[in-house]
């Protein structure tokens, strides 16, 4: 694996190696020790996926708020997607900035997101999934989420938006008020 910096203190793109053979292939999805200060004393706590259909359609803007955040793995295992984290932490030089990258099955990307950031992504290939590893237990009672097109951060999406869950258009915009979450 190879973990490259990203713009935005904490968040890493991680580059992994597919080994090819006549057979198919072969990729190390994770690894705990490639990730010491990442993990620090965390673990894995929970394994999601999620299958998304629709060309266009978004998921997010989500996180979790104190005491209940978490650093989250990403990874495309079928299709492509524009994955989106959003720096949230109140004391960053970067703070309410993004970053996006594409994300697929084919180029084998990882994004690690750290603890204090927003994520969500569009979907730029029909019937795309996504892998997520969370540090955390989902809480329901400390999730929130941020409408995807807040002009306060001006998310520069490749498509418009196609689909999106009623939850997910609820989200509130930040109207400049958001404080920040403390990590």
């Amino acid at each position: 694996m190879k973990i490259n910096l990203t713009p935005i203190n904490g968040l890493l793109v991680v580059e992994t190696a597919i080994l090819a053979d006549d057979r198919g292939s072969f990729s190390r999805l994770f690894c705990p020790k490639s990730f010491p200060e990442v993990l620090a004393d965390k673990t894995i706590a929970q394994i999601n996926s999620s299958l998304t259909e629709k060309v266009g359609a978004i998921r997010g803007l989500h996180f979790q708020k104190s005491p209940a955040l978490e650093t989250k793995f990403v990874r495309c295992t079928a299709g492509r997607v524009f994955d989106v984290a959003v720096d949230l932490r109140a004391k960053s030089s970067t703070f309410l900035q993004w970053y996006g990258i594409e994300l697929s099955a084919k180029n084998s990307k990882m994004l690690v997101i750290p603890e204090g950031f927003a994520h969500g992504f569009q979907v730029l290939e029909e019937n795309s999934e996504m892998l997520y590893l969370h540090t955390e237990f989902y809480c329901p009672e400390h999730e929130a989420g941020i409408h995807y097109n807040d002009q306060s951060i001006a998310i520069d999406w490749p498509l418009p938006c196609s689909e999106m869950s009623a939850k997910d258009a609820a989200h509130a915009m930040l109207n400049n008020h958001f404080i920040g979450l403390a990590t």
